[in-house]
């Protein structure tokens, strides 16, 4: 008999322990299976025909990312599926801003030492995120690697592909001088500037996961961290089915100064940051920090978490549409001409 399974474990990898992590997000990943999806769990890649999703001859366009150090707070809170949730929601919001609709998701987990329970929890956030928004968890890949990750360590990626009709690509090309400015609110710093935030909270002002700082107005540490990155697939898709949006900007990492530029085409964007109120936690780590405002709105997103422009004979039916989508939508500003070759985040407030 072969003594490779019993070396591999003393070698650190449990195989076993990898195909029970799976195992338990099994019935998740099915219930996310659309008509496109070809095969089931286990196979070496995934299939999927668009055809069968009406989506026969579109553009497809992809995006990869992961929720860098939001890892360490769900490990310091026992809490992982939120984490497969926030993966899923900012891959769909990176490819809804070219006007994308996700066809299928995959994920990547690698750990140190394999743990089902908590891969388990991660892959079924994912699974849960892809059904809720109407598209596939198609496959991934659960690597556990000793000696690269230390035993508790782990790391997440997700990597989406969605597609859109080559007349309605959203690339910046429809931003004009005179556009409105519109803005939908985070849930709080969705995967961005948690390293940060860790530093001020955890390490200077020595907060546990459980502490309730009068200034958060009610959630504790934890619960304000662990806020899951909003999708905002639900409200925005009529409208750009609709063609009344000019353009989006997923507010991300480098905050509003790094994203609403990569839409620019030649305009500035002149934004009032009186127009609306960074939530509790994002003042909380501003004083508390003492990191300056200029320093702030290009770390976090301040509570907002898409933004739009909207040319202004399609403003009111796309703020209607929000407000009855029950969203509270602020008027940031205004394009005009950009004064340099390349458009700028420009503050009317400064």
């Amino acid at each position: 008999m072969s003594q490779s399974p019993t070396r591999y474990a003393e070698a650190g990898v449990d195989i076993e322990k990898k195909y029970a992590a799976v195992e338990a997000a099994t019935a998740a990943i099915r219930k996310s299976f659309t008509p496109g999806v070809l095969g089931d769990v286990g196979s070496f890649g995934g299939l999927f025909d668009p055809a069968r999703v009406g989506c026969g001859g579109e553009i497809l366009v992809a995006s990869a990312d992961g929720v860098g150090t939001k890892l360490e707070v769900a490990k310091r809170a026992g809490v992982y599926d939120t984490i497969g949730r926030d993966i899923v929601h900012h891959c769909i919001d990176d490819i809804l801003v070219q006007g994308a609709r996700p066809l299928f998701f995959m994920d990547y987990v690698a750990v140190g030492k394999m743990e089902p329970r908590i891969v388990g929890d991660i892959i079924r956030g994912c699974a849960e995120a892809c059904a809720e928004n109407g598209f596939a968890l198609l496959g991934g890949e659960t690597a556990e690697m000793p000696g690269l990750y230390a035993p508790g360590d782990f790391d997440l990626a997700g990597f989406i592909v969605g597609s859109v009709k080559r007349e309605k690509l959203l690339d910046g090309t429809r931003v004009k001088p005179g556009q409105t400015i519109l803005a939908l609110e985070s849930s709080g710093l969705h995967t961005n500037g948690y390293s940060l935030a860790r530093k001020i909270l955890f390490d200077e002002l020595k907060l546990a996961m459980s502490d309730r700082p009068r200034e958060l107005g009610g959630p504790s540490v934890g619960e304000a961290l662990l806020a899951v990155h909003r999708p905002y697939l639900k409200p925005l898709w009529p409208l750009l089915e609709q063609d009344r949006i000019a353009a989006l900007a997923h507010i991300t990492g480098g905050g509003l100064v790094d994203n609403v530029p990569r839409v620019l085409n030649g305009c500035d964007a002149w934004i009032d940051r009186a127009r609306w109120t960074p939530p509790a936690l994002f003042r909380f780590l501003c004083e508390q920090g003492r990191v300056s405002r200029e320093e702030a709105y290009h770390v976090f997103n301040m509570g907002i978490g898409m933004v739009i422009f909207v040319a202004p004979d399609h403003e009111r039916a796309v703020r209607e549409h929000l407000a009855a989508q029950g969203e509270r939508v602020h008027v940031l500003g205004r394009t005009e001409t950009a004064r340099a070759a390349e458009g700028a985040v420009r503050w009317l407030d400064a």
